[in-house]
Formats: C-alpha cells, sequence, structure tokens
C-alpha cells in the first residue's frame, strides 16, 4: 500500500505552483516529517513533509515542472517496498515505458496549467543528428510563469525539430522526433561529462541561483543525480574558502569571449526575474492603473516615543525577552485609527464596499526574494510585547522563506517602514485589495517652531496613499491626524482616549 504525496492547498489567488527542489530520490528511505520537496509559489516557497515512515517509490514531478493544488506528485511505500516507475519514465511525456531500440519517440510539451494558454519555445540544446544520453535537456519551453525543461526519455539520436525557436506552441503539442534505442555516441558521452552539458540539465531555479550569484556552472560539482547540480550543491560552494572568488574569472572569461564587449569593468549580466518579482511588479501596476490612488502627508515628533523607550526599553526587555521598537507603537496607533475611521478599514468588492470588523495589519518586510507583507493577526487583542513578538517572528520567516500562505493571505492595511533604509518621504503603492496604506520613514532631528521658539526636535514623515474611490479626504487627513496624535502622546494609546 502506497501513500500519495501531494502539493499543498493553494489560495484561490494563487493559480499554479513550481516544484523547486528535490530533497530525496526515489528508493530513499524517509521519516515522518521529513521535508521531501519545496513547493515554489509566487508568494512562498512551501515545504512538503512526509507523512510517515517508509520509502519513496515513486516521484512524478521533476524540479522546475508546474502542478496545481492537490496535484499528487510522489508516492511513498511501505519500508522495504521496491521502487514503482522510476520518475524519469514517469515525468517523461514521450511515453510511459521505455522504447524499443530505433523506435522513434515524440517529443512533446509538458501539460500547462489552466491559467497558461500556451508557451513559447525558448532553447534548443540539441539539434538533429546529435546523441542524447537519458535525461539530457533537449529543450527550454517558457510560459508566462515559468520556464520548463523538456527531458530526453531514452538514450538515442535526435531528429528533426518540428518547431523553431520562438514558434507558440500549446500543452502537449508535438515539437520534436528522438530516434530512442542504443548507447549514446562517444563525443555525446564526453559531452555529458562537460560543463557545459551538466549547465543544461540544471533546473530553472538553480539556473537562477547561479546566475545571481556570478557563479560558473562548471566550478561546481554537482551531487544529483547524474550529476545534476542542486541548490544544495550552489550553498556549499558559495561557503568554500575558494569559491567567493570565482565568480571574477566567470565574468573575466565572458568579457573575452565576447567580441562585442566592452574592454576593462564595463560588463553587464543579464538574470531573468523570479516569479515573485513578476508577480509584484504585475501587482503594482494593477493597483496603479486600477485604483484612484492619492497620497497624504503629515509629521510627527517622535521625541515622546523614544523618551518612552529610553525610560522602559530595558525593563522591557527583561520582562517579555524581546526589544521595544517602533513598530509596535505604530501598530497600535493605526489599529486604534482603524477603529475610529471604519472607512478606511475596508476594501471594494466590485460595487460594493466590504467593511471589516477585525484588525489584521499587513507589514512590509524586505527579504532576499523581494518584498512580501506577511500579514499580523487580530491587532487590536495584542500587547505592546505581543506585537513585538510577532513582527520579530514575521521578519526572521520572510528571511529563512519560511513565511506560508496562511501568513500571506488577508490583511486589511499595510504598513510599510522605508526609514529603515534612511527613505526621508516616499508615496507608498496601495497593496491590493486593501484601499490604503501608510509609509513610515527616517526619523531626522529639524528645527521646529514650538510656542514661539525654535526647538530642535526628532520627526518623521507620515505619508497615507488611499483609494480616492472609496475614501474622501476628510476621512484620510483624519485618519493620518489620528495616528499623529496618539504618536505625539502615546500615553493615550494605554488610556484609549
Amino acid at each position: 500500500m502506497t501513500t500519495e504525496i501531494k502539493v499543498p492547498v493553494l489560495p484561490e489567488s494563487v493559480a499554479d505552483a513550481t516544484v523547486a527542489t528535490w530533497h530525496v530520490s526515489v528508493g530513499d528511505t524517509v521519516s515522518r516529517d521529513q521535508n521531501l520537496v519545496d513547493i515554489e509559489t509566487d508568494k512562498v516557497v512551501l515545504e512538503v513533509v512526509a507523512p510517515e515512515d517508509g520509502v519513496i517509490v515513486a516521484i512524478s514531478e521533476e524540479e522546475g515542472a508546474t502542478v496545481l493544488g492537490e496535484q499528487v506528485i510522489a508516492q511513498i511505500g511501505a519500508a522495504g517496498a521496491a521502487p514503482a516507475q522510476s520518475n524519469e519514465q514517469s515525468a517523461a511525456p514521450a511515453a510511459a515505458a521505455p522504447a524499443a531500440e530505433g523506435k522513434e519517440v515524440d517529443i512533446k510539451v509538458p501539460v500547462l496549467p489552466e491559467s497558461v494558454a500556451d508557451a513559447t519555445i525558448a532553447t534548443w540544446h540539441v539539434q538533429p543528428g546529435e546523441a542524447v544520453s537519458r535525461d539530457q535537456n533537449l529543450v527550454d519551453i517558457e510560459t508566462d510563469k515559468v520556464v520548463l525543461e523538456v527531458v530526453a526519455p531514452e538514450d538515442g539520436v535526435m531528429g528533426e525539430h518540428l518547431h523553431a525557436e520562438g514558434d507558440t506552441v500549446l500543452g502537449e503539442q508535438v515539437i520534436g522526433k528522438l530516434s530512442a534505442g542504443g548507447a549514446p555516441a562517444a563525443p555525446a558521452q564526453a559531452d555529458a561529462a562537460s560543463s557545459d552539458e551538466n549547465a543544461d540539465v540544471l533546473t530553472p531555479s538553480v539556473r537562477r541561483l547561479i546566475a545571481e550569484k556570478g557563479l560558473d556552472a562548471s566550478q561546481i560539482k554537482g551531487s544529483g543525480k547524474g550529476g545534476r547540480i542542486t541548490k544544495e550543491d550552489v550553498d556549499a560552494f558559495l561557503k568554500a574558502p575558494a569559491a567567493k572568488p570565482a565568480a571574477a574569472p566567470a565574468k573575466a572569461a565572458a568579457a573575452v569571449s565576447a567580441p562585442a564587449a566592452p574592454v576593462g569593468d564595463r560588463t553587464q549580466k543579464r538574470v531573468p526575474m523570479t516569479r515573485l518579482r513578476k508577480t509584484i511588479a504585475n501587482r503594482l501596476l494593477e493597483a496603479k492603473n486600477s485604483t484612484a490612488m492619492l497620497t497624504t502627508f503629515n509629521e510627527v515628533n517622535m521625541k515622546p516615543i523614544m523618551d518612552l523607550r529610553k525610560q522602559y526599553k530595558d525593563v522591557f526587555e527583561e520582562r517579555h525577552g524581546i526589544r521595544l521598537g517602533f513598530m509596535s507603537f505604530y501598530v497600535k496607533a493605526v489599529t486604534e485609527a482603524l477603529k475610529r475611521f471604519p472607512e478606511v478599514n475596508a476594501s471594494i468588492d466590485g460595487d460594493d464596499i466590504v467593511y471589516h470588523n477585525y484588525f489584521d495589519i499587513s507589514i512590509a518586510v524586505s527579504t532576499p526574494r523581494g518584498l512580501v507583507t506577511p500579514v499580523l493577526r487580530d491587532c487590536d487583542k495584542l500587547s505592546v510585547a505581543e506585537i513585538e513578538k510577532g513582527i520579530r517572528e514575521l521578519a526572521l520567516k520572510g528571511r529563512d522563506g519560511k513565511l506560508t500562505v496562511d501568513d500571506m493571505t488577508g490583511g486589511n492595511f499595510t504598513i510599510t517602514n522605508g526609514g529603515v533604509f534612511g527613505s526621508l518621504l516616499s508615496t507608498p503603492i496601495i497593496n491590493l485589495p486593501q484601499s490604503s496604506i501608510l509609509g513610515m520613514h527616517k526619523i531626522q532631528e529639524r528645527p521646529m517652531a514650538v510656542n514661539g521658539k525654535v526647538e530642535i526636535l526628532p520627526m518623521m514623515y507620515l505619508a497615507l496613499s488611499y483609494d480616492h474611490r472609496q475614501i474622501d479626504g476628510k476621512e484620510s487627513v483624519g485618519f493620518l491626524v489620528t495616528i499623529k496624535e496618539l504618536l505625539e502622546d502615546p500615553t493615550r494609546l494605554l488610556l484609549d482616549v
């Protein structure tokens, strides 16, 4: 009896996902809760763990494959179970069983998810007449979400290309022929052992990581099946003492080999956008184009909060085990302002305005993969210490790539703090489907007029961007002034006045 390993349930806003990294192979013994595979969506990386002890008997979706929610991608059998159909056979789009020698095998486009209408042939890696080995990458198929690799199902010789690079193709369409059977010719075997061939079997995620780090794939020893380079191999190479300077020779060699390249350090590299980056770009553009976005500004004197932190920070950290920062005050002030202005704690859904009677606040977090907005829930019920702990937990999960779909789903209002990077003033873009976002900025000493006298005070600009279709100027300005007043007199936050 076998147990199916499935892709986790994806939220409504996520159409599909990509198999990023398999940490096990067919025949491996696994233990309960062991991470088997990383599934990458446009928001987070999901870990799929073993539901029980057993043996991997089949893997049906290789790294780089596009998969849907709850799709079966592997099977686990009881300890001692014989492997089922190998993952190479199950993943091969052309044939489910080994082909007879000399048999012509169709090379097909992989099955495309429902949200992807068609694809483009990006690069043919082999030409007609060339000998190929099993699992060798033949062609890259590019969709608007991912790059899919089509590998050879058998040893053989590449036949004709039915579609050239740049052609638009559909799912399961035949794009080439392969004459299967027999071992590859000696030149092909030599090529398979070369670094260039090793680069051809890189998964999209590994290829992107190598490009981002400016590394040379030929210098990285692959530990995967058939010498395939994995993410772990790249990480180990980067941590090795001699690995870090390897990027420079690779770039220098590229500059020398390209005749049109300028002499000297005037080099450049082209790196494909990650799915997360493309999704961020599309959503920011959608927010600009689909909302009547307007930004109102104010400034706040941060001296009262700074004095309060200075007085109680040591006692606070000793009692609660967490540092007292500024974000907890921002969240508290925003939560109170949302209670007073329900129009801001709402969103547009078609021709309706949905008012929320709960206070889930998205916190913009900068991660190695891009800007994400995990959600801190029920902020009206959290203490200052609980808010600080919640924000720290989300930040660490974002840094380590451990944010879950639940962490990213929902949120009524967003706070973004560009001040940590030195931003003095900005106009933040609304985080759809929300209707407003608050931008915090750098605290900077400035001369201010106080009771007819000039004083040097730590001032910070506030920026509230909002959808003018839903929120009028009176509510937006009143909301921002409320935040200003609460921050300038933090005692009011404690007394709820």
